[in-house]
């Protein structure tokens, strides 16, 4: 039988001699009705997620005044959610200085500025073979597609310039038009068969292939910028935009692009291995810092788009 262990002469000190990780000067601070949103931030604790967004918010802040990448990888996802206005809004504040999406992103910022609607009711139409056939979302993607690889244009310029030219009624929320018209870089990278604009007629995949690589080459000429405080966020994208932005900072690094002192962010409602692995920890390893911030797209981005907006002003 085990004797129990004799607690009597373990080694104690003082608690005011410890170092502890939490103190009252970092806790939060009740919100006052009627007050601003800079207080609203400024009430936050100082602690674990909260000190992780002001971290963010320095760095992106930091980056526009350098000069730097503001890369935002979005998963399709974020448009969905009605964020589009605020990402917008980014753009034009310097805040944004390139977007990266992936193939569902055109399908819902195309369908946002033609229709004023998007996200189909997956389940209602897949019974019957109707889910994805939206006349004109197949047909009008595929065609930008095609005429834009024939003048040399990547994927997401080849959808912003037609949307442009073609002027829907509700253009002024596409971020993909926008960025074609201010001249910033929005790059579409995706994968045959994960977008409903595959399964059409009009689809070539040729010209989808081609596009998309050239998306990739900028899209990582941008990352090889990012050294000496360039910033990547990467919203909402569980798999593929991670895998792109691990292969980007290989290829800069190996063409000798120096991706020292810059930071990366993994924004979503769950945590997960890639973007985790691939964007926050690994490319950031002793030469940069990375953030993971976790909550509602709805919620969590309009709350950093909001510290952007109002550190902008100090």
């Amino acid at each position: 039988m085990t004797n129990p262990l004799d607690f009597q002469g373990l080694r104690t000190y003082s608690l005011a001699e410890r170092r502890s990780k939490v103190g009252l000067s970092d806790f939060a601070r009740p919100h006052v009705a009627g007050g601003t949103v800079a207080q609203l931030l400024d009430s936050l604790p100082r602690i674990l997620g909260a000190q992780s967004l002001r971290g963010l918010v320095a760095d992106v802040l930091r980056a526009r005044d350098l000069g730097k990448p503001i890369l935002w990888g979005l998963g399709a996802h974020v448009l969905k959610c009605g964020l589009s206005p605020l990402l917008l809004d980014l753009m034009e504040r310097g805040l944004v200085t390139g977007l990266a999406l992936n193939g569902a992103g055109i399908v819902h910022d195309f369908e946002l500025a033609v229709a004023g609607q998007t996200s189909e009711d997956v389940d209602a139409g897949l019974g019957e073979g109707r889910f994805g056939m939206a006349r004109e979302t197949g047909d009008e993607i595929n065609q930008a597609i095609v005429s834009g690889d024939r003048d040399g244009l990547g994927l997401g310029a080849s959808v912003g310039r037609h949307l442009l030219e073609t002027r829907p009624p509700h253009l002024q929320v596409s971020l993909l038009a926008a960025a074609w018209r201010s001249g910033l870089p929005a790059t579409v990278h995706v994968a045959i068969g994960t977008d409903i604009v595959h399964m059409h007629p009009a689809c070539d995949p040729g010209a989808v292939g081609r596009a998309s690589h050239l998306d990739f080459r900028i899209f990582a000429a941008q990352v090889a910028g990012m050294g000496g405080g360039g910033v990547y966020l990467n919203v909402g994208s569980a798999v593929l935009l991670p895998e792109v932005f691990l292969k980007a900072v290989t290829a800069a690094r190996n063409l000798g692009h120096e991706l020292t002192d810059f930071a990366t962010a993994n924004l979503d409602f769950i945590q997960s291995y890639r973007p985790n692995t691939n964007v926050v920890q690994r490319p950031t390893q002793g030469v940069g810092r990375g953030y993971s911030l976790t909550g509602h797209h709805e919620i969590l981005v309009p709350l950093l788009a909001a510290a952007l907006v109002e550190g902008s002003r100090t």
